[in-house]
This record gives C-alpha cells, structure tokens and sequence, in this order.
C-alpha cells in the first residue's frame, strides 16, 4: 500500500516539487529494505523480515544502504539480483547471512539471529581474548587401564578452568578428539579456536603420582608455563586447583571464587571416572560396565550427587537405545535423579535428565520446560546439559529453530563434536535446508562413521526422492548399525519394497524387526510404511509408538 501511494505520489507530482523528491526518496528507501521475495510478489514468512532487518543492520554498520539506485526498478534489481560490497565489522558474516538471497540460506527465525548477535556482542577481539584447550594428559603409568586416571585428572582442570571468567575454554569432546594424533599444536589451536594449549602427562606408581603439565603459546610454539608435580595419590585435587590457578596467573585472567564443588573422597572420584570412561564408549557393554561404577562410586560415598546422577543417566540412554522398554525404566530413572536432588537440589545434570523423563515420557511439557529452566539457570550451563536442552526439550517440542541456535552455540565451545553436528543436521533438515544438513552430517562422518547418521541421510535423500543414494546410505548404515537398531533395516527393507526388488530380502528385514525385540519395533515400520506412501498404516504403527512411549517417537514426528 506504501509503495502504491507513493508512485502515485510520484506521478501526480512536478519533478521539482520538494514533496515529491521526499516521498520519491522515502519510497525508495523503503523498496530497498525489501526481501527478494517481496520485491518479486512470492510469499513471505519471518525469514523476510530477517532480510529486511538485515539491509537495516548494514545501514547502521556502513552508512550507506546495502541497495541503492536511482528509480524503483534499479533498487528492486539490486534487492533481487546483487550482493552488497563487504563491510568492515565483527557482525558481517551475521549481516551477510540475514542478506541471503534465498530464505533457506538467511537465519530461520529471529531466536537464532539473537544468539547469533548475542555471541558477538559478548565475544572479545580474537587477539585479547584469553582461551585454552586442555589436551588429554598421556597415560606413563605402562597400564592403560589407568588412561582412565589422567583422562579424569583432565577433564577436572578443564572442569575448573571452566568457572573462569572471560576464559574460554575448549570442550571436553573437541580437545580429546586429537588423543593419540600426531598434530602440531598450531593446527589444534586452530581447529579449536583457541591461542593456548595445555598439554601434560601422569605417571602412577603405588600411591604417588607424577604430573607434568606445561602451557603453550600456539601462535609460536614457546611455553608460557611449565611445572612437575611430585605427590601423594590424595593430593590430586589439589593439583588439579594448583594447575588452574597456575595457568589463569599465565593469562593474567582473574581466578574467581568458583562455586563450592563437592569433593568425594579419593576412591569414589577414581571409580566414577572410571565409569565415565566406559560411558563414553557409547556401547551396551560400556553402557552397563558405567553403571555399575557409578553405583559403586555412590557406596564409596553417598553423598556423591553426580554419580547418583550418572546412574539415573545410564538407565535412561537404555531406553534411547533400545534395550528396555521405557515404561520400565523410566520410574527408575526418575529415582536416581531425585536421590540426587536430595544430595544436590541444584545439580544441573539432574534437572535436564528429569526434564527428559517429563518430556519423552509423561509428554509433561510444562515440568519438562521447570527443569530445563533450573538446569540452564547454572553458570556456566554444562556443554552436555546444553545439548539434552536443545535436542531432547527444543527439537523434539518442535522448536527447531531455537534448537539449532543452542546447537551453534554448543559448537563454539565444543567445534569437533560430532553428536552436536548430528543434531545440527537433524535441525537444518527439519526447517527445509536439506543442503546445509548433508554438509553437517558429512562432516560428522570425517569425525566418526555412525550408523545413526547414516540412517538421516538416508532419509533426507529419499524425502527427496533421490532413491538411489538413499539405497547406497542405506546398504552403509545396516552394515554398521547394531543388532538392536531397528532404523537401518526398516530404511533398506522400505526403500527395496518401494522399488520392487529383491522381495525375498525385504521379508528378511522385515522378519528381522518382528522377531527381534518387540520394544522399538513400531518406528521401524512407521517408516518401511511411509517409504512406500502408505501414510494410514504408518500414522497405525506412530500412535502404537507413542503409546508405548518409546523415547524417539517425537523425533521420527519432526
């Protein structure tokens, strides 16, 4: 309607009417905040005004419009046609993504262009901002059982570097992902985006330990602090305190007060790091051994909140997995957390873990929204609570665009962790950037080859009907995937039966999802169904899903 009064305007007008040469140039300053699907009469959605606040921003930052011309048909051109020349400013490349000529290339909703502008308001210049990756200390003790002792000596001093103030520290994921490469430190600063690396190693022997850790300055090589701690195996913790303060002394960052940690005694720390070890295999076998070490940690002490907390987690990644059915488990999951809250009423890591249960479980989305609130409100937010936020509350609630912005934010803490990159994947798939999700998952793939990724680009190919390189995917994904995986089989035997082929194999498959587990198996042929466009059987085998709560049934609904 502006833009209709105005060329009236225009053409009612002398050339040399003052009135005129203002609305003129109103009217054109407003067609050059118009997104290229406005300009071209397409149908708008917010990613139009993220465009628009885009050609605002650039005006605000340059000076000078980011679209300009002498009539309405020059700016509309350049709206439609051209890019804008560089600016010089820490928010461009967020400037040159609003100003993206194809919505799905822009930010997908203002929650992302928010963090994305919050992250550079805070972020300080590359050059003065201190920041550190702690590499996993090497094992010397000739036992590499015992890599789980310098693995957990690690991952408390990242854990205490954390609690610093404008220090940013690389997450655990990302600086263990070069253990064992031979990388020069400049490469792995720049990987992880930091200046400084801490690099060390641990010799045990008997009850005395032997750390050696030493600084480095990735820009040149030189070490900025270096030192050998000579002590008895109880004096680890303070160590792990010594080294920190050691190193916030070398960055000239101020130590502040951190929160009062618990500390367990001596032998429950070794035997719950001795569970996060196995834990993080991400196997059954690791699954189980994890809990019972954990359980072990908590009658070594009682009083060992995160433990607790650690079982409760176990059980419930069972359920994910597959391996129990969660109207089993989930009672129990929800009673090893709140034994934790007992020990610890704000212990993040259980609040996510029961917001979880309230979310995938009850479909309690109110409680499941308390205990994410309680579990973000800690400073700083673990990197894994953060994740559980974005995937299993934002993602699978259907706020997928705020959940890509957590998972964006996950990356600059955590840049070579390949779950998180999984989880962005799924997210971009799911607003319609098919394109920018298979780059995600490729990259994931370089990290580590999982199933579980192979089975989404499986399905990304085939929802657009690329069925050929989803068959490829698919063959790849069953043959990794586990037994208990019910996803791989029901792509391959969907995908076979939809071309016809080989019939004999796909009854195979499918014998193979109703004759193994029956928890779990409804998924699996909500998707042989929906491959081959049998959308009433496969809404059939969605609310038999939901009704047996199995966890990742809103996941297959995004």
């Amino acid at each position: 309607k502006l833009l209709d009064f105005g060329l009236a305007t225009m053409t009612s007008t002398a050339n040399d009417d003052a009135t005129g040469q203002t609305l003129a140039g109103a009217i054109l300053g407003t067609a050059a905040y118009m997104s290229p699907e406005q300009a071209q009469g397409k149908q708008l959605d917010e990613r139009s005004d993220i465009f628009s606040f885009g050609a605002v921003l650039y005006e605000m930052l340059s000076g000078k419009r980011a679209f300009a011309g002498d009539s309405m048909v020059d700016v509309l051109s350049a709206v439609v046609r051209d890019d804008p020349a560089p600016i010089e400013s820490p928010a461009a490349v967020i400037v040159k993504r609003c100003l993206a000529k194809q919505p799905a290339q822009r930010f997908q909703s203002m929650a992302e262009l928010k963090t994305a502008l919050e992250n550079v308001l805070t972020r300080k210049p590359a050059e003065r901002q201190p920041s550190i990756a702690v590499l996993p200390f090497a094992n010397m003790s000739g036992d590499k059982d015992n890599e789980y002792f310098s693995d957990g000596l690690s991952e408390e001093i990242i854990n205490a570097l954390a609690q610093i103030p404008g220090l940013k520290v690389a997450a655990r994921t990302s600086a263990f992902a070069f253990r064992g490469k031979d990388h020069d430190i400049r490469r792995i600063a720049e990987s992880l985006d930091v200046r400084t690396v801490l690099e060390g190693s641990v010799r045990r022997s008997g009850g005395r330990i032997r750390v050696t850790a030493q600084l480095i300055n990735a820009a040149d090589g030189y070490h900025l602090w270096s030192k050998r701690y000579d002590r008895e195996l109880e004096d680890v913790f303070a160590v792990q305190d010594e080294i920190a303060a050691a190193i916030a002394g070398a960055l000239e960052v101020k130590l502040a007060a951190a929160p009062e940690r618990y500390q367990p005694n001596l032998q429950a720390w070794e035997t719950y790091h001795k569970g996060q070890h196995q834990f993080l295999k991400h196997t059954p076998e690791g699954l189980a051994r994890a809990r019972d070490y954990f359980e072990q940690a908590i009658r070594l002490d009682p009083k060992f909140a995160l433990a607790q907390s650690g079982v409760g987690y176990c059980i419930l990644t069972t359920a994910f997995m597959g391996h129990a059915p969660a109207r089993e488990v989930m009672p129990m999951v929800r009673d090893a957390e709140q034994k934790a809250l007992e020990i610890n009423p704000s212990l993040p890591e259980a609040h996510a873990t029961l917001g979880i249960v309230a979310a995938l479980h009850d479909y309690d989305w109110k409680e499941a929204e308390r205990r994410f609130g309680i579990a973000m409100a800690s400073d700083p937010v673990p990197v894994a609570v953060r994740m559980e936020y974005g995937s299993r509350y934002l993602f699978f609630g259907g706020r997928v665009h705020e959940a890509v912005a957590e998972f964006r934010r996950v990356l600059q803490e955590d840049p070579l962790n390949f779950l998180v990159r999984y989880w962005l994947a799924e997210g971009l798939w799911a607003t319609g950037r098919d394109e920018e999700a298979l780059a995600e998952w490729d990259r994931a793939l370089k990290w580590e080859d999982l199933f579980a990724v192979r089975n989404s680009v499986t399905m990304c190919h085939a929802s657009n009907g690329r069925y050929g390189e989803a068959l490829v995917s698919a063959e790849k994904a069953l043959s990794i995937a586990p037994p208990e995986d019910k996803i791989a089989p029901a792509l391959l035997a969907g995908l076979l039966k939809r071309s016809g082929s080989d019939p004999a194999r796909v009854q195979g498959l499918l014998d193979k999802l109703e004759n193994g587990r029956i928890y779990g198996t409804a998924i699996g042929f909500v998707l042989v169904h929906l491959l081959c466009d049998e959308v009433d059987l496969a809404a059939d085998w969605l609310t038999k899903s939901i009704e047996e709560r199995y966890p990742s049934t809103l996941f297959f609904a995004q």
